[in-house]
């Protein structure tokens, strides 16, 4: 209990705030992150456009949406 007040009062103090930001470890962190945020943006808008294209590409060739499989009441 007394730790957690103590973390609290220390992490809400500004000047301390401060010099945690420009910490060398926290910037390397927060450099990283920004990094694997962009990235996995990028891939994620390249992942939708090819989903598109083949889609599109499906939806040309006569492909449906929905696989043949077996009718209802049918034995195999």
């Amino acid at each position: 209990m007394v730790l957690r007040r103590l973390l609290f009062a220390l992490l809400n103090d500004p000047r301390l705030l401060d010099r945690l930001a420009e910490a060398r470890p926290i910037r390397a962190a927060a450099r990283l992150t920004a990094v694997a945020l962009t990235r996995g943006l990028r891939l994620r808008e390249t992942f939708l456009r090819e989903l598109k294209e083949e889609a599109a590409r499906a939806k040309d060739t006569g492909w449906s949406s929905r696989p043949p499989g077996p009718k209802k009441g049918r034995s195999p």
